[in-house]
């Protein structure tokens, strides 16, 4: 529950006539997608179905395609290559995030030189010898 009472967008809520009437489907249209495995409603204690706001949406995101000309088959496709770029749009923003995090660890134990150039020492016989950082 969100905190103003309202059910969250996954939470199994309406039934299939009120899910069919809110997407514009018909019933058998709702089941069918189900047995076809494009969508996995909830099920109450006796069995009936029972659909998230999140359901409603791929429903009408099912209806969109089809109606577009796109058979089942594409619309399974589509829907399982949304997910996974959902996921790695997921992943990537994980992967940022670590790196802003150890780029700031990083710096905060760093000393930076004022300047990029080799240091430059001399030895005792008066010969230049150039000493590079890190090698």
């Amino acid at each position: 529950m969100s905190p103003f009472g309202a059910p969250s967008p996954d939470a199994a809520v309406y039934v299939i006539s009120v899910a069919a009437e809110l997407t514009g489907l018909h019933p058998q249209t709702l089941r069918a997608y189900e047995r076809m495995g494009l969508i996995e409603p909830g099920r109450t204690g006796g069995g009936g179905r029972r659909y998230s706001h999140r359901d409603l949406e791929r429903l009408r995101e099912i209806a969109d395609l089809t109606s577009a000309g796109i058979g089942i088959e594409g619309v399974r496709r589509i829907m399982a290559l949304e997910h996974q770029v959902d996921a790695l749009r997921a992943r990537n923003e994980e992967l940022v995030a670590e790196l802003d995090a150890v780029r700031r660890g990083l710096a905060a134990r760093a000393v930076v030189p004022a300047n990029k150039l080799p240091v430059l020492h001399q030895a005792a016989a008066r010969s230049v010898v150039v000493w590079r950082r890190g090698t």
